[in-house]
């Protein structure tokens, strides 16, 4: 299918717009699927570069991770995001090249134009703005990494575990994820739920269905403990969080034959858990639960990230005064969705606030954004800047 034709909605943009809109379209060029940055971080770093900040890159295992600065003392306020994109998905079904930023009537599509390469340029945008109007006080940082949509081992966390050892410690972080429901400014996030999981292997014996006394069959000794972990309440949430969430996303078992006892089950689970609970805390109760209903097992645990919340403070007020003067809104404080680097980052000490695009189209066939909403929400990054820095 041939790509569609650009088309600008106006025949007069203004700088700001071309500014945050060219950048924009210049990092969806470069396919940056996870772990590759494709040169992304690297365009970036020379913008910032010829504003004074200092680059480093702090990369590990074929992960980019770029970290600039430019002041010095406190407060330090690190603008954070990652230039890495999912896979398309079949690209027959795609519009255009997702790899070719295309405009149609004011929306700007490809991917990671939501998730979360516009973010990253109306930052870089903003902040040559406010420079070139007055100089910041204490520090402001970059902290941009290819692996936040994998398996997040060698990004962020990786830098700040770096970082820390140096003894740095950010006062601020604003982390440009997509966090906007139905329009720019509607809402922002002070915080996410941890994420724990498990591949848990239930042990049988395999065996004839004919002679089950001769078998040890593992679906059926799951069934009842798997009734009761989705039974559970595992806490009540509170204020600011649901409770806790547990959902299985794969069963599996059996040789294929429909005479044979499987000797083996296969599941796999996930917790989606509130500042009411812990990691320790869940494992330990899975554990007894299986224990109680005799089941062996070998179980294989992964924990993405802990939960964490932003209290009230400079950071939320500077964020909310400044959608409010770019949009209009206040907007709602949220803590729901899936995670992001924001994990690794507020446990490093700092006040963490999400703020992005409309969140509509991220990780989907034909990933879009306001043109729109680009000098918009770089507007909204100067004006948070502004007034911490």
């Amino acid at each position: 299918m041939p790509c569609c034709a650009t088309r600008e909605t106006s025949d007069v943009r203004s700088e700001t717009d071309c500014a945050v809109l060219d950048l924009t379209r210049a990092l969806i060029a470069r396919r940056s699927l996870t772990p590759d940055d494709a040169g992304c971080c690297a365009l970036i770093a020379d913008r910032l570069r010829a504003l004074g900040f200092a680059i480093e890159y702090i990369d590990a295992g074929g992960v980019t991770n770029l970290w600039a600065t430019l002041g010095n003392g406190g407060p330090l306020l690190v603008l954070a995001g990652h230039t890495d994109v999912v896979p398309t998905g079949p690209r027959e079904l795609w519009t255009c090249d997702p790899f070719e930023p295309t405009i149609r009537d004011g929306v700007l599509y490809g991917r990671g134009a939501a998730d979360m390469k516009s973010g990253l340029a109306a930052m870089v945008c903003a902040t040559e703005r406010l420079l070139a109007r007055r100089r910041l006080t204490g520090t402001l940082a970059y902290l941009i990494t290819s692996d936040e949509e994998g398996a997040a081992r060698y990004g962020t966390r990786h830098a700040v575990a770096v970082l820390q050892s140096r003894g740095i410690r950010p006062d601020y972080a604003i982390v440009g994820e997509a966090t906007a429901s139905q329009r720019l400014g509607d809402r922002i996030i002070v915080g996410r739920r941890g994420s724990l999981g498990c591949n848990l292997r239930v042990l049988g014996k395999q065996g004839h269905v004919a002679y089950p006394e001769k078998a040890d069959n593992p679906l059926h000794r799951l069934a009842p403990a798997l009734a009761e972990l989705v039974a559970t309440r595992w806490d009540e949430g509170n204020a600011h969080f649901p409770p806790t969430s547990f959902q299985i996303s794969n069963l599996h078992a059996g040789t294929g034959a429909n005479n044979v006892i499987p000797g083996q089950a296969d599941l796999v689970f996930n917790f989606r858990y509130c500042t009411e609970s812990t990691a320790d805390g869940l494992k330990a109760r899975v554990s007894d639960i299986l224990d109680r209903h005799g089941l062996r097992v070998e179980a294989d645990w992964w924990h993405s990230g802990e939960p964490y919340l932003t209290a009230p403070g400079a950071l939320i007020e500077a964020a909310r005064a400044a959608v409010r003067d770019v949009t209009g809104l206040d907007p709602q404080l949220f803590t729901g969705g899936g995670t992001s680097d924001g994990r690794f980052i507020a446990p490093w000490g700092a006040q963490v606030v999400e703020i992005g695009p409309v969140n509509d189209s991220i990780h989907k066939i034909d990933e879009h954004v306001n043109v729109a909403d680009l000098p918009r929400l770089s507007a909204i990054y100067e004006g948070i800047i502004d007034r911490l820095l």
